[in-house]
């Protein structure tokens, strides 16, 4: 006769986030005991890890915070969605994040190489991702720093963890600041842009651009005299793509976030932008 309750599963369940059979083969072997029974999952699921290491990882979260001016944000991924919105694995992304935060770690091999409790940071991850029972990595790191730094992050599904995240950085501080900020941070979440300003876009991409628009207006039949102006309007419809600073504000398509930024009296300094697997 089983010398465990069925509260004693759940409860073993909701420490480790093992599966319901796990859990009750590990009591069993344990005769009851509850410690020992964790000992077991973990030894049962890292000897399991080597196989789960060419699994692939699109699931997951991003987690996100800020302090003194310093924002930090990783992702962390695991395999399935069930796993990504399992409290032991949204535990373990809260852990991490705030060694990161507490280490001042500026890249990902130096966070992983963190002392945790006698080990790296590294085998931790691995250690979890065994009771798990998936392969979990953290993906990467990012750090963001200014007088004021906004941290936002939106879920894509209410029955999952924050899937975007963004750190965005203005030269300002202040209520207006902090205002603006947040909103071009959240401009930012759904307007992906992959650069801050036009100065930021490697010169060999614009003249692939201008080429490429160029070929296109040849190809349409444009008249020469026309050629120099079309194509510089279609490099430019390429920044307001791109660029942060050109796009047109989400909240109002009237102006560009530059001049969003600049009413605000601010300017941006930086942005980083997460989507969980991309």
């Amino acid at each position: 006769m089983a010398n465990y309750t069925a509260a004693d599963i759940k409860a073993l369940r909701e420490r480790t986030g093992a599966g319901m059979m796990d859990v009750k083969k590990a009591l069993d072997e344990a005769n009851g005991d509850a410690e020992k029974a964790i000992e077991i999952i973990r030894i049962k699921g890292l000897k399991g890890a080597t196989k789960r290491e060419g699994r692939s990882t699109a699931e997951g979260l991003v987690a996100a915070k800020v302090t003194a001016g310093v924002g930090v944000m990783i992702e962390v991924n695991c395999e399935t969605d069930f796993v990504a919105k399992a409290d032991k694995f949204v535990q373990l992304a809260d852990r991490v994040l705030s060694i990161a935060v507490e280490s001042g770690a500026a890249d990902l091999e130096t966070l992983l190489a963190v002392e945790v409790d006698g080990k790296p940071l590294s085998e931790v991850v691995i250690e979890e991702g065994a009771v798990l029972g998936e392969k979990v990595v953290v993906r990467r790191l990012s750090r963001v720093e200014g007088p004021t730094v906004d941290a936002y992050l939106h879920k894509t599904s209410k029955d999952l963890p924050a899937q975007v995240g963004v750190l965005f950085a203005v030269d300002g501080e202040g209520a207006e600041a902090a205002t603006a900020a947040h909103d071009v941070a959240v401009h930012i979440a759904a307007m992906s842009p992959n650069y801050l300003s036009r100065e930021d876009v490697p010169a060999e991409l614009v003249e692939s651009e201008r080429r490429i628009a160029e070929e296109t207006a040849k190809a349409e039949g444009k008249p020469e005299a026309a050629m120099t102006k079309i194509v510089e309007g279609r490099v430019t419809g390429f920044f307001k793509g791109e660029v942060l600073l050109d796009q047109a504000f989400a909240k109002d398509a009237k102006k560009s976030v530059a001049q969003v930024l600049s009413e605000a009296g601010v300017k941006g300094t930086a942005f980083t932008r997460y989507r969980v697997g991309a």
